[in-house]
């Protein structure tokens, strides 16, 4: 489980770079370098990482889900994800 602090920024930087898209498309579009240097660094889609919901877990990353691999099987197994179940052949 990561700390609420290290989740907490994720949502931060998740935020604003929401907020910046617009701004940051345009910017790129016009090839104005010089403007897109003086926004917030964290608005740069670049500084994301793929994080679990649950538990902020960065490793293990399922994509589909949005979830990591290990709560990925604790609610499949506990039967929480419509569609999934355990393999067998």
């Amino acid at each position: 489980m990561a700390k609420e602090s290290v989740k907490a920024r994720q949502r931060k930087r998740e935020a604003m770079t929401a907020k910046y898209a617009d701004r940051r498309a345009a910017l790129k579009a016009a090839g104005d370098y010089k403007a897109l240097d003086l926004l917030p660094r964290n608005a740069s889609p670049v500084r994301l990482h793929n994080r679990c919901q649950l538990t902020g877990r960065p490793r293990g990353y399922i994509r589909y889900f949005g979830i990591s691999r290990n709560m990925f099987r604790d609610m499949a197994l506990a039967g929480k994800i419509p569609g999934v179940r355990k393999a067998s052949w």
